[in-house]
């Protein structure tokens, strides 16, 4: 197979382009950014047309070094739970209630009454508690369809709009079980016309819209696929592709991902599974992490004591480290204190103490879904700022007890361009 394949990924900060070749090296990647978003309160939201403006910026730029003619499929991925309704020529008709808008808490409340305990639409920041919330503002009076983040703009390349995939339909209410829309939604008073069609992700569904072609510097001959989250696509950018392949995010908090053979969830937990095609991504996380680590030492603190690390050599300290009293997974007790004593006199011996007690929680987790049904744990890619520690990562292997390696690629934008290229999930 010859040619390019895009991949657009719409994030917080701003749109990144990633253009791959048939083999899925990356051969360019071009960014525009983003202004924050306007936020008052719980409410935060953003001009939807902003995405556009940005991701036209970032594909023009990416054709600076990339032939945007031999470009053949493009896939988008955008934030969770970001939601507008369009009319049906595809215009906003609201703006873009982002991932973490939580205004629609009384919205959640009647979700919560109804749904099943295992959907992913619970809480106010579900894609069906903006629904129901926008459902009732005068603008939404011509809306024709709910859509999400990437959704609007893969529709705005296909001038066909009402499409999503199954990743970004999961905080809807979909259900990914039985690939269908619940019953339960009817309770609701939701409007199934206002319901995107959903495909898997990856598959195409249109070509692109001739005069957008025109105008971005594509082929005609471009066809669209259905995109995916954010966070799905940056798990399919590091390549994992067997049960048992396992990402863990080293960030503010720790994040752990597991490709699996059958769906996971534990509702009490925050566990629950993405649908990739025949597979499954299951997934949760727990509060510890860089912000646990944060709350005993700078940035520099750490840079300046990891030369001093003796993974080799165990402290022997038994900690769970939490930035504050509460946890979801793989312990869930909103109550549960941190516990980080005794506290060695020495700095770096303290620190690995932290280091390791992160390390357990993440085999904890693994340990925890393996016990809700997951398949044994084969090997962990590691990405965020945390995996750039290397004695951390040895520290991480030892508890684990298998392979452990960096990703060399983790951009969301990587991962729509090797969905693009291969039609449908890994």
């Amino acid at each position: 197979m010859a040619g390019v394949f895009l991949g657009i990924d719409v994030g917080t900060g701003g749109v990144r382009a990633c253009a791959v070749d048939a083999r899925g090296a990356k051969l360019g990647m071009e960014s525009a950014p983003l202004p924050p978003p306007r936020q008052n309160g719980n409410a935060i939201d953003q001009d939807p047309e902003l995405w556009w403006d940005a991701t036209a910026v970032a594909i023009r730029k990416l054709g600076r070094t990339i032939d945007l003619q031999t470009v053949e499929r493009v896939s988008v991925d955008g934030t969770s739970g970001t939601l507008l309704m369009i009319d049906a020529a595809g215009r906003p008709c609201t703006p873009g209630l982002m991932y973490n808008d939580a205004r629609a808490a009384a919205e959640a409340a009647r979700i919560a009454a109804v749904a099943s305990a295992d959907s992913g639409a619970h809480g106010a920041s579900s894609a069906l508690a903006k629904l129901l919330y926008l459902s009732d503002r005068a603008e939404a009076g011509q809306a024709r369809f709910a859509v999400h983040q990437a959704d609007w703009i893969a529709g705005r390349l296909a001038g066909r709009h009402g499409i999503s995939d199954e990743n970004n339909v999961l905080k809807l209410g979909y259900d990914p079980v039985t690939r269908t829309w619940p019953a339960w939604l009817d309770e609701l008073g939701v409007s199934r016309e206002l319901l995107p069609n959903v495909l898997v992700p990856g598959t195409p569904f249109a070509d692109i819209d001739p005069e957008i072609a025109a105008t971005l510097g594509l082929s005609p001959a471009v066809r669209i696929a259905a995109g995916t989250t954010d966070g799905v696509a940056a798990f399919i950018a590091t390549r994992a592709d067997t049960p048992g392949d396992a990402v863990t995010s080293l960030g503010t908090t720790l994040v752990v991902k597991l490709l699996a053979t059958r769906p996971i969830f534990a509702a009490n937990q925050g566990v629950y599974s993405h649908r990739l095609g025949e597979r499954w991504l299951a997934g949760g996380a727990s509060n510890s992490g860089g912000g646990a680590l944060l709350a005993h030492f700078t940035a520099a603190d750490m840079d300046r004591l990891t030369p001093q690390l003796q993974p080799e050599t165990p402290t022997g300290l038994d900690y769970y480290p939490l930035p504050k009293p509460g946890e979801r997974f793989p312990i869930a007790d909103p109550a549960l204190p941190a516990r980080v004593a005794p506290r060695p006199a020495d700095d770096h011996r303290f620190f690995q103490a932290l280091l390791e007690g992160i390390a357990g929680i993440e085999a904890l987790a693994y340990r925890r879904l393996a016990e809700l049904g997951a398949p044994k744990l084969r090997r962990v890619i590691s990405i965020g700022g945390g995996a750039k520690n290397a004695a951390w990562t040895e520290i991480r292997r030892r508890a684990l007890g298998v392979p452990v390696s960096v990703a060399e690629e983790t951009e969301a934008s990587y991962g729509a361009a090797l969905l693009a290229l291969r039609g449908g999930p890994p």
